[in-house]
């Protein structure tokens, strides 16, 4: 069984996590790991924390030689930040003044509630979106899993506040990459810059929707047995599970309700003599399956919570009115959310694919997916030969 943990505080020593059930002999490369790290930093928006830190990956088990030894595989991030408050944060003597003001639509306030907590910081440094950089470790070493199989994932933005890219039905990764925004059309992308300066002008912040698109993924993965294994079903509750989302369509989403059956499934049809889907509305699943096309995902990320003009809040020590606790933050954070939500996707991704494909070596589960991918187009033939 395919599983991962994460542990670490935002400003503790070090980000910690664990894969368990990755095959034998993968061989890694370090500078991917880290190359995505990077990206997670960056993206117009981001505040001067990541001035800060330079996030590099460590591995402390179960990797050899540059290759998986088949048994857990344990990564260390280490936050640079943590010598700058070591007196506030050290895991045996740390202490300090308590926050006390929730910040609306944080996780501060239920927090505190639940755990009992009467410093408010005991919450946020777990709930801090900081966490994610192990995330995105560890959906980078599952990317490269992935792709010795054939499957890749692609994210970019196409909305940051009320500024939203218009349809685009070819993306070209290099303008992807260009993008301080991380969006592939270029005169959306200064609009998205000069709205994202207004807000931090203002003391705002803005969230925006990021597209995951995955290719390479055959039919057949997810199963329709019971709700927790359907593929759509996985996929969104691993994007939910991010900090800041709100909402997750798979395919044309919630445009659906407002269209006719008619127009809203994608027929099937022969093209020389092979099946073909003229369109995708589906997102790549249906009946919880996947069908063999892009699975595509839309992710829609709420502003952040931490504003430099802070809302109204209460002090729950005192019981009186009070501004919000201000953190340094940043002013948008949805560039850097599609680097996340390709690593929670592949994360997500990479259960289902080992239990169809199995195998406790990459050798052996590259043979049983090529096995399984031919073992399906001879099917095909064979039903459409009678």
């Amino acid at each position: 069984m395919f599983r991962y943990l994460t542990a670490g505080e935002s400003h503790g020593p070090a980000l910690v996590g664990i894969l368990d059930g990755l095959p034998a002999n993968l061989a890694l490369d370090v500078d991917l790991i880290n190359a995505a790290l990077r990206a997670r930093q960056g993206g117009y928006g981001r505040g001067n924390r990541m001035k800060i830190e330079t996030d590099t990956v460590e591995f402390l088990a179960g990797l050899r030689g540059g290759k998986t030894l088949g048994s857990p595989l344990a990564v260390l991030v280490r936050n640079a930040d943590f010598e700058n408050v070591r007196a506030l944060m050290d895991p045996l003597t740390g202490a300090g003044k308590p926050l006390t003001n929730p910040r609306p639509g944080h996780a501060d306030y239920a927090g505190a509630m639940k755990y009992g907590h009467r410093d408010l910081r005991n919450v946020l440094e777990r709930a801090s979106a900081r966490e994610t950089a192990m995330r995105v470790a560890l959906g980078a070493i599952c990317a490269q899993f992935l792709a010795v199989l054939g499957i890749r994932c692609t994210s970019y933005v196409t909305r940051i506040g009320d500024v939203e890219a218009p349809p685009m039905s070819e993306i070209d990764p290099a303008q992807i990459e260009e993008s301080a925004v991380r969006c592939p059309d270029p005169e959306t992308s200064t609009r998205m810059i000069a709205a994202i300066e207004a807000a931090k002008a203002s003391g705002d912040t803005l969230g925006g929707v990021f597209t995951i698109e995955i290719t390479g993924v055959p039919a057949g993965i997810g199963a329709n047995r019971q709700p927790d294994t359907r593929l759509d079903g996985v996929l969104a509750g691993a994007l939910m599970a991010m900090q800041t989302v709100k909402a997750v369509e798979v395919g044309a989403g919630a445009a659906v309700a407002a269209t006719p059956g008619s127009a809203a499934h994608d027929i099937f049809a022969l093209q020389d003599g092979a099946l073909v889907r003229p369109s995708n509305r589906a997102g790549g699943i249906e009946g919880g399956i996947s069908n063999g096309q892009p699975i595509t995902l839309r992710v829609s990320v709420k502003p952040i919570p931490t504003l430099m003009k802070a809302l109204p809040s209460v002090n729950l020590h005192q019981g009186t009115d009070a501004p919000a606790s201000i953190v340094r933050s940043d002013v948008c954070v949805v560039p850097a959310a599609g680097i996340v939500g390709c690593a929670m996707a592949v994360l997500a991704l990479t259960g289902p694919i080992l239990e169809k494909f199995g195998g406790d070596s990459i050798e052996e589960t590259h043979d049983n997916f090529t096995r399984s991918v031919a073992s399906a187009q001879a099917l095909f033939a064979a039903i459409k030969a009678g």
